[in-house]
């Protein structure tokens, strides 16, 4: 077993109460960190600079997981064995797996996501839950999406469940947080991309706009919020107000399904002939 400094008896201890109390949002914006659990959040974290400050880990995880420790301590973190009450007292799941990461906040600011000039980015307009923010954000990771823009009417990109729904993509792509939606598609159009509200009432069907071959450039998808969609002001924001089409008897598709449809097609059409991404890029 690894040596990790003395054990956290007491869930009582100052360093647990401070973990502890990451839960609110208003200590995480004040303390600028949020917390990360398990096993893949943490190993991602600590992969990233010098993200991760802190990490508790029980004596059983810490044995099974040696590989993690040994790139927490590498990348600067300060390492507690803790007891299982104690992983519990700060984990905010049901049933805790043992490790529990302290990390430095990594929103990227939305000057610099444009002045890459992204070719695919996800926009999350209205956005409450937190699970489906974290969601979508995994999607726009696996369909090779560059940024993930948080606008200010959107739930916190630090909350735990949005970071364990993320699966530890939050460490591997930028998301701006707190941008005015206007901003957001005012400044992604200054750029030269292509903004297309998702919304199950938009009059342009994602299949005929694949058939037009119209989607193989640089493309910026905003997502509504999970029970309304989006205004309307919002969709007239955008160059196009496109519907994923439903060919079975569903009424409609949930947030994360849509956003997952919507990206995966702009990923293709893209790396497609005349797309703006050559077939060779990874």
């Amino acid at each position: 077993m690894p040596s990790a400094g003395p054990e956290l008896i007491s869930p009582r201890s100052p360093r647990v109460s401070a973990a502890r109390r990451l839960a609110k949002r208003n200590v995480r914006g004040k303390e600028r960190l949020f917390l990360a659990e398990g096993p893949q959040a943490v190993r991602e974290a600590a992969g990233y600079g010098s993200t991760l400050v802190e990490l508790f880990t029980t004596v059983d995880s810490a044995e099974r997981y040696a590989d993690i420790i040994g790139e927490a301590r590498d990348a600067g973190a300060r390492v507690h064995l803790a007891a299982e009450q104690v992983i519990a007292d700060i984990s905010t799941t049901v049933t805790p797996q043992g490790l529990v990461g302290i990390c430095r906040f990594l929103d990227t600011p939305f000057d610099e996501i444009l002045n890459a000039r992204p070719k695919l980015v996800a926009v999350l307009a209205h956005v409450r839950d937190p699970g489906n923010a974290g969601t979508v954000l995994r999607c726009a990771d696996a369909a090779g999406a560059e940024a993930v823009v948080l606008t200010d009417a959107s739930v916190d990109l630090y909350n735990p469940k949005a970071v364990r729904a993320s699966v530890g993509s939050l460490f591997h792509l930028p998301v701006a947080v707190g941008v005015p939606v206007e901003e957001a598609v005012e400044g992604l159009k200054g750029v030269g991309v292509r903004v297309l509200a998702a919304d199950g009432a938009g009059d342009r069907d994602l299949d005929d706009e694949l058939d037009k071959e119209s989607m193989g450039g640089p493309t910026a998808w905003v997502f509504g919020n999970e029970a309304w969609g989006l205004p309307e002001e919002t969709r007239a924001l955008a160059d196009a107000v496109v519907r994923v089409p439903i060919h079975g008897k569903a009424e409609s598709l949930n947030l994360a399904t849509a956003a997952a449809v919507c990206l995966y097609a702009s990923a293709r059409a893209q790396r497609a002939s005349g797309g703006c991404r050559s077939v060779t890029e990874s």
